[in-house]
């Protein structure tokens, strides 16, 4: 072997590759003790020519910092390998969104309310010009930083920032004034709108509209950058998804719809593109599936089951609604409802329709989810959720529970409490379309008794 090797590479040429071997062998002790793992990868891309050569695997992110003074701020993470980044501006809330390829954070997700503010963006000098930030996956392939400012500002610098230490991905801001912010602001809207004009139809959608079956339409609320919830460890996009993929496959199996989940995986979906697909679809009941949660109130327990409408049916919905439509500038995307294009006679009376149906299953759904799971105490509400807007598909919204609640958390976590309630979902859904004539009738339609239950699943909360 040793032969072999000095005819290709030459006697000096594998003397000078084990002594360079070795040096860097001496050298990551150090630079692990210092920088972790991350700094294990730098190790390894530390050659003159790594930052220019394509990144082979996932590039990983940690370590964010936060300089936040009145004027000038700057948040950096460090990175497994180099990114390019982009930036713009958004008003009305005022953000800043870093556009990067698909990035692996492995710093913890903040836990909060609904806009959760960072460990370190709460730590801020009051006056700071950073208010909050979040990061995650946007779309596949696509990741973003969103940082929501005090005052406005632009971006100084955006970019990954290479040294001997390792790369960091730096964003420094400084404060601007309010005229050239929302220039800049309102630039950046019409490169996204021009961007997303035509935009097909999300994959499956056409195949469901012409599926000759009633197209249900599975809605996990937030996604990717939008973590919704977060309390104790639970997270709100993780347990909506886990409950809306298992309702989709029992709804699968039965054979009698076509199921359309309005995303598949941990991506972010803006609420009108939501609306979007269901009427590209068209889909015959559109259910979005959340879990709600009250800070300081952590007593407050059940599902609620709400439907669309102008005018909030109490306080507790008016703020429940305000939340959920808060998810697009989370994510930092701007706000867009289906334009219909009509306002008229018939237009008001499909509308009218479509909120009686929603009415109907919103109570039939609340039948048959209290067989099964507890229920809050006022579980039918309304209010103005703009992803229940379609004029004509019947919508609903169901709060799963309350995540600050610990037997709602743990119910919620529980894949027997899942099983069960899914399943009385899908039985509620079998009889809503029954009723309308668009499933063959059956023996027995009527929600069974808790009596008829055999077992009561692990977790369950009743």
């Amino acid at each position: 072997m040793r032969l072999i090797s000095e005819r290709v590479f030459g006697r000096c040429g594998i003397q000078a590759a084990l002594g360079a071997l070795l040096a860097l062998l001496a050298l990551q002790p150090l630079v692990a003790q210092n920088r972790g793992i991350i700094g294990l990868r730098q190790v390894a891309l530390a050659d003159a020519g790594a930052a220019s050569r394509p990144v082979a695997g996932p590039v990983f992110a940690e370590n964010a910092r936060l300089a936040n003074g009145l004027d000038r701020a700057e948040l950096s993470f460090d990175l497994s390998a180099p990114v390019k980044a982009g930036s713009f501006v958004l008003a009305a809330p005022d953000r800043i969104v870093v556009e990067l390829p698909q990035v692996e954070f492995e710093a913890a997700p903040p836990e909060g309310p609904h806009r959760a503010r960072h460990p370190h963006a709460a730590a801020r000098a009051p006056g700071g010009l950073v208010a909050s930030y979040r990061f995650g996956l946007f779309a596949p392939g696509k990741s973003r930083i969103v940082i929501d400012l005090s005052a406005p500002a632009r971006v100084l610098r955006a970019a990954a920032v290479s040294s001997p230490a390792g790369t960091r991905l730096v964003v420094s801001l400084a404060r601007m004034d309010r005229a050239a912010f929302l220039a800049a602001a309102h630039n950046a809207l019409a490169a996204q709108q021009a961007a997303t004009a035509d935009d097909p139809p999300a994959p499956g959608v056409v195949a469901a509209a012409v599926s000759g079956l009633p197209v249900v339409v599975i809605d996990p609320g937030h996604g990717g950058i939008d973590s919704g919830a977060m309390v104790r460890g639970l997270v709100e996009k993780n347990i909506v998804f886990d409950f809306a993929k298992e309702l989709a496959g029992k709804l699968r199996a039965s054979g009698h719809y076509k199921v359309v989940m309005t995303r598949d995986s941990d991506v972010f979906v803006a609420l009108g593109d939501r609306v979007k697909i269901a009427r590209d679809a068209g889909a015959s009941l559109f259910v979005s599936v959340h879990a709600d949660t009250i800070s300081d109130a952590a007593s407050v327990s059940g599902a609620t089951v709400y439907t669309c409408s102008e005018h909030a049916s109490d306080a507790e919905a008016a703020r429940t609604a305000e939340k959920e439509n808060q998810a697009d500038a989370v994510a930092g995307v701007e706000s867009k409802d289906e334009d219909n294009g009509v306002s008229d006679i018939l237009f008001d009376l499909t509308r009218q329709e479509t909120r009686t149906y929603s009415h109907v299953f919103a109570r039939t759904l609340v039948n048959y989810w209290q067989v099964a799971a507890r229920l809050n105490k006022n579980p039918e509400r309304s209010a103005g959720f703009r992803v229940l807007k379609a004029p004509d598909v019947p919508s609903v919204l169901i709060e799963l529970g309350y995540l600050s609640n610990a037997a709602d958390g743990a119910a919620l976590n529980s894949p027997g409490w899942r099983d069960a309630t899914t399943s009385r979902v899908a039985a509620a859904i079998d009889a809503f379309f029954t009723a309308k004539g668009s499933l063959p009738a059956k023996a027995n339609t009527a929600p069974p008794t808790a009596e008829a239950l055999d077992t009561t699943p692990t977790g369950m909360v009743k």
